[in-house]
């Protein structure tokens, strides 16, 4: 565990000191900005919720998310540090799962900067406490999940922007997989995998303000596979 808040501190560190990190925050709360308050016309609704808010996270995510995982592992194969990281005295997961924490660092530091937009949203009407907690769980969730995929598409990928262009359309392909079985007439049991898979199905209950222990476990699920085979890729690498 020391080794993996050694590697995030060293993380943290090079978000910060570059402008992904801060481009990464303004474009995050810019852009739930201008679709809760102008696309999903708040004021015109006249209803004190942020379920429109959050109904938009999995693909705000799917499309802003992979800008902070695409250099975590092929920016080191450019800069040539990713032989000297390999050589540090840390295990490979200790690596890996010190760079998930670097990502969700940043979007963590993202999703406290919004909590301003549910005050503003209060001075209209009574907000429950509960929902809103379920909501940004849900956020957190689903950030999780779409860190490790794209940490996992990074280690197999050779530069920056092919690891930003696949994790970009896996996202979305994930998220709009739910789409699918209301525009195709599909078996019950098909139509149930489908949605299984997708990430925005399971999140659908969250932006309602619901935690459902089986979307928190398929999140989970999805993060640690993905870390899982991260860490695989690093360590054939290592072998190469």
């Amino acid at each position: 565990m020391r080794g993996s808040v050694t590697v995030a501190r060293r993380e943290i560190a090079a978000y910060f000191n570059s402008p992904v990190a801060y481009i990464f925050i303004v474009s995050f709360l810019l852009t739930c900005g201008v679709i809760f308050f102008f696309l999903e016309r708040f004021f015109a609704v006249g209803q004190a919720s942020m379920r429109g808010y959050f109904s938009l996270m999995p693909f705000v995510l799917s499309v802003l998310a992979p800008a902070l995982t695409m250099r975590l592992w092929a920016e080191e194969r450019r800069a040539g540090t990713y032989e000297l990281l390999l050589t540090m005295p840390f295990r490979d997961g200790d690596m890996v799962f010190g760079k998930y924490l670097a990502s969700m660092a940043v979007i963590g530091v993202a999703l406290a900067l919004s909590v301003p937009v549910p005050l503003l949203v209060s001075l209209f009407g009574r907000l429950d406490p509960g929902v809103i907690l379920a909501e940004y769980l849900g956020a957190a969730f689903m950030a999780s999940a779409a860190v490790a995929i794209g940490q996992a598409v990074s280690g197999a990928s050779r530069n920056q922007m092919s690891a930003f262009m696949i994790t970009v359309l896996s996202l979305l392909f994930l998220s709009l997989l739910s789409q699918l079985t209301s525009w195709v007439a599909l078996p019950a049991w098909l139509a149930s995998a489908v949605n299984w898979v997708s990430l925005s199905y399971h999140f659908v209950s969250f932006s309602r303000g619901v935690v459902d222990t089986r979307d928190l476990a398929y999140f989970a699920l999805i993060t640690a596979g993905s870390l899982y085979a991260t860490a695989r890729v690093v360590t054939a690498g290592r072998w190469r």
